[in-house]
């Protein structure tokens, strides 16, 4: 059985990242997911390439051309600048300035281009999620939520519903969440994000058979990923199947000793002990 100090701990966490509880990397979500788009424009403006290259090698430059050319633009390439006034601004982490950027681009998205509409408002929402403004990210994500689906974009909409069930998870609406995530999981069967973020929320509900199965899935699509391993540990261990933590939390050395699901391995392996060496029979 394992010990009340851990019990603790392992029960309060939720996430894509299980040893973290939130959301693990907030210039990640903001910037990849889903894969960067812009609105069409014709000829494209001779500023575009350079600002979205600078985002990476020089954010603070990036930030100030963006602005430059959002005070003096308009229509489409004012939606542009804004879009890279807020990448820029994720990664010199002001969040606020971020959201406000995402925000205002969305705003001026033609009202027939819902996906991008949609797009935005999760970018925005995740931005604010940066700063624990979840519920202000809940609204921001249920109006692109709306907009992803009227779009009919099935891929985007998954994307929202999982950035909502976190939003959710912040604010304590454990359920809710659980439900945002069914449907993400029904529009991208074989997102082990989604899989991996249901199996840590069920298990916080106590719920642990169906958190075994989703973390079977999660481990399926994404084989090689070290959190899959520390939340399977998890879930086994408050299951009362102690070897199968342990060899869960073996596995995830294995695969990443360096790395920091390593480190919390090793903490879990150390506070639940050494197997119990088998009972001889007797003579």
């Amino acid at each position: 059985m394992i010990i009340a100090s851990m019990l603790l701990p392992l029960m309060l966490q939720v996430g894509p990242d299980p040893a973290s509880g939130g959301v693990p990397d907030h210039s990640a979500l903001v910037q990849d997911r889903p894969p960067r788009e812009v609105p069409v424009t014709e000829p494209e403006p001779s500023w575009l390439a350079e600002c979205f290259e600078l985002i990476d090698q020089d954010p603070a430059r990036a930030h100030v051309r963006a602005q430059v050319e959002r005070e003096r633009t308009e229509g489409n390439e004012r939606v542009l600048a804004n879009h890279c006034l807020g990448l820029a601004a994720t990664k010199l982490e002001r969040w606020r300035e971020a959201e406000a950027a995402f925000i205002a681009a969305r705003d001026e998205v033609p009202q027939d281009d819902l996906r991008l509409r949609a797009r935005m408002g999760a970018m925005a929402a995740n931005a604010a999620m940066a700063v624990n403004e979840s519920r202000r990210a809940l609204l921001i994500l249920n109006a692109a939520l709306v907009n992803a689906r009227a779009s009919s974009a099935g891929d985007m909409t998954a994307f929202i519903l999982i950035d909502r069930a976190r939003a959710l998870v912040n604010i304590g609406q454990l359920e809710d969440a659980e439900v945002s995530l069914a449907e993400a999981r029904q529009l991208r069967p074989d997102d082990g994000e989604a899989r991996l973020l249901a199996a840590t929320l069920l298990r916080r509900l106590g719920r642990l058979e169906e958190a075994q199965e989703q973390i079977e899935e999660a481990a399926r699509i994404d084989p090689l990923n070290p959190q899959v391993g520390l939340e399977a540990g998890v879930i086994a261990v408050l299951d009362r199947r102690d070897d199968a933590a342990r060899a869960s939390w073996q596995s995830v050395i294995a695969m990443a000793p360096d790395g920091p699901e390593a480190k919390i391995a090793r903490a879990y392996l150390e506070q639940l002990g050494p197997a119990s060496p088998p009972i001889s029979p007797a003579p």
